[in-house]
């Protein structure tokens, strides 16, 4: 189950509470008793570590240059900006 963070505008109150994600927002503050409470929005708690997708695929941000498609076997190589720069 997640856990939510919950703010009292009347009292300043903030707590948090562990929901369904199918339960209804709570609206009545417990210290007050106001009609005031409001869900808030915070960080998700996760990290993504070690040797798996993320680290392989994305860590460093760049991709390989892919060599062109015409650039070994073209038939108008002259031509070809492709094959001019794998050159």
């Amino acid at each position: 189950m997640p856990i939510y963070a919950y703010a009292c505008s009347s009292c300043g109150l903030q707590q948090d509470v562990m929901q369904k994600m199918s339960d209804a927002p709570l609206t009545t503050c417990p210290e007050c008793g106001k009609e005031t409470l409001a869900k808030q929005l915070t960080a998700a708690g996760f990290q993504l570590k070690g040797s798996g997708y993320y680290a392989t695929d994305f860590k460093n941000g760049s991709k390989p240059k892919a060599e062109p498609a015409c650039a070994s076997a073209c038939a108008h190589a002259s031509s070809c900006a492709a094959a001019s720069e794998a050159a």
